[in-house]
């Protein structure tokens, strides 16, 4: 028997019942592992790896809230909705694709709910030695060893929902920068969800980067839906970035109101590379975002610098892990959140230093801005220190609009509205400045001045 404690009673419950939920959550992922597997175009390979991921997703079983890293985010409301693949790409209008372009950006792959579009991709005079391109297209020849090498070997590639992509990924966005070459144009991957006329749809987004040794690189990672129809989004971004490598990386997650989305980026980093990741989330009805970061060498340089803007009843929720491994790693992280209305943000960072990893610099603090009395922000920052000698920090803050602030603002001139549009925005440039890309600053900005309450 089991005996649940409440407050003011005590209830017993039978086997049966209590074993009830978790069967359907069971069967529930078992529907969607066939799912996935049934969508696995029978030319593209990987089977051995597809067998080893379903049976790590048969291990970890569906997440619920009794598990600590989901306990603030219930999965509940994806069980009532039965999704099925994508199996043909919708069309995409010149008009969609145009309010997401970048003029930076020279070379672009778009795929649509999980599948390569080339007429949409801009893929033209590539520099010597790059490589962009989908995986269906490049998995050939002398590549075909250093793509197993890679794809699903990272780390981080082991939980039920990275394990669940890459059971049925359909193709794969690849991007593979030589060694010492600098490319001095940022790469734009564009994930387009478009949801079906009939059925909730599945897509399952995945991208592989290489950076080999000395190369230098700026990705922008876009997951842009504007439909409020049920769709579930979920990728899988795996990076290497090798021996002093340069990666800087740019994450957009704004996807439609109906849309679940549970992203993994798992990075691998070699001696003396530096890993900059910028993740920005204003989109989906439920969005995770779990970043996991391992260092395997030593003077490794890796800056997390995040932003969360939500309103409505939207749920935001970023996961992440830095592993230090060996002796002066460097790690920075500072996330931002903006919750208005019901909306409900987490967060939880973890940084591990073992014995081994002395003289690690680490630092990590969350900030939070709530703009309305119903809104909710559950924050957990975490350090996992065994190393003697290091220098670690961690924080959380929470706080409203001051209102003396705004009077100061009104006292000058300014109007309430364009008052508060100053301060949401003050709290949200040091974010939005550390993108390197001056037109996508300006959307952000946009969007964030937005905001008045």
């Amino acid at each position: 028997m089991a005996i649940q404690v409440s407050n003011s009673d005590v209830t017993v419950m039978s086997k049966t019942q209590t074993s009830k939920p978790q069967a359907e959550r069971q069967a529930y992922l078992n529907g969607l592992l066939a799912t996935a597997q049934a969508a696995v175009p029978a030319d593209l390979p990987f089977t051995t790896l597809r067998k080893q991921a379903a049976a790590i997703a048969q291990e970890h079983g569906f997440p619920d809230t009794r598990q600590e890293d989901w306990r603030f985010t219930n999965l509940a409301p994806m069980l009532s909705v039965s999704f099925q693949p994508s199996t043909v790409t919708p069309e995409v209008d010149a008009e969609t694709l145009a309010a997401i372009a970048l003029p930076e950006v020279t070379h672009r792959l778009v795929f649509v709910n999980g599948q390569f579009s080339a007429s949409l991709s801009q893929l033209d005079a590539l520099p010597e030695g790059l490589i962009v391109g989908n995986l269906a297209h490049l998995y050939s020849g002398t590549f075909t060893s250093k793509f197993d090498d890679c794809l699903g070997q990272s780390a981080g590639n082991h939980d039920v929902f990275a394990s669940l992509n890459t059971v049925g990924f359909q193709d794969a966005a690849i991007l593979w920068v030589p060694s010492n070459q600098v490319i001095a144009a940022p790469i734009q991957l564009v994930f387009l969800s478009i949801a079906g006329d009939g059925a909730a749809t599945l897509s399952q987004p995945r991208c592989l980067v290489v950076a080999e040794s000395g190369s230098a690189i700026t990705l922008v990672e876009d997951f842009y839906g504007s439909d409020s129809k049920a769709h579930f989004t979920n990728s899988v971004t795996e990076i290497w970035v090798e021996d002093n490598a340069q990666v800087n990386h740019v994450r957009l997650q704004r996807e439609g109101s109906g849309t679940f989305h549970i992203g993994k980026t798992a990075v691998t980093q070699g001696c003396d590379s530096r890993y900059t990741c910028t993740p920005i989330t204003t989109g989906a009805q439920l969005s995770r975002h779990n970043l996991e970061v391992t260092q395997t060498g030593p003077q490794t340089e890796t800056t997390l610098q995040g932003l969360s803007a939500i309103a409505g009843t939207q749920l935001a929720d970023t996961h992440s892990i830095i592993a230090f491994n060996h002796p002066h790693g460097t790690a920075n992280q500072r996330h931002k959140c903006i919750v208005d209305d019901r909306a409900h943000a987490v967060f939880n960072g973890k940084m591990w230093v073992p014995r081994n990893a002395q003289q690690t610099n680490a630092s990590q603090l969350n900030r939070n801005l709530l703009l309305s009395d119903k809104g909710r922000i559950d924050t957990k920052p975490e350090l996992d220190i065994v190393a003697d000698n290091v220098k670690c920090a961690h924080g959380a803050t929470i706080s409203q609009l001051d209102a003396d602030e705004v009077f100061y603002l009104q006292s000058r001139g300014i109007s309430g509205e364009q008052a508060q549009q100053l301060l949401i925005y003050g709290f949200a440039m040091e974010i939005i400045d550390a993108i390197p890309l001056p037109s996508l600053r300006e959307t952000l900005t946009q969007v964030i001045t937005a905001w008045t309450r």
